[in-house]
């Protein structure tokens, strides 16, 4: 067999990778969290639908993970990202999400989250050689 390394976007492939790791991901798995997969986008939009910010999320198996939050630098410290934390939060709960997970660089929101409730897990330092990269969770067993 001549197999070789390629350096390409293909969708086709992409999609090949993922499926067969989920594959592979279910075989451990109890039954009941097998399929729990969902794409979860909240956006902050005015009257004209313009978007001032917005949390794009994943419900995966029992967790549901944040991959993006931002809120428009101009409303900042308006509440509006406490809001949409607990918009996300609440979803997850009633997805019977174990917890939630999120990272943060040193100069986003590391407070934001501690004061919401977000422990750290891990850090990684020299990230863009000068900040942390944080990991944070909340569990949402007991609420």
């Amino acid at each position: 067999m001549n197999l070789q390394i390629t350096k390409e976007l293909n969708k086709k492939a992409k999609q090949y990778i993922d499926d067969e790791l989920y594959k592979f991901n279910l075989k451990h798995l109890p039954e009941d969290l097998g399929g729990r997969y969902e794409e979860i986008n909240l956006f902050l939009k005015d009257e004209n639908g313009f978007v001032f910010g917005g949390i794009l999320a994943e419900v995966c198996w029992n967790w549901l993970e944040i991959q993006t939050f931002m809120i428009d630098e101009n409303i900042r410290k308006l509440g509006f990202g406490t809001k949409l934390l607990l918009e996300i939060e609440k979803i997850a709960i009633e997805k019977e999400c174990d917890f939630i997970k999120v990272d943060t660089l040193s100069f986003q929101a590391l407070g934001f989250y501690e004061k919401n409730g977000y422990q750290m897990f891990g850090c990684l330092d020299n990230v863009g050689r000068d900040y942390k990269h944080y990991y944070l969770k909340k569990d949402l067993k007991n609420f």
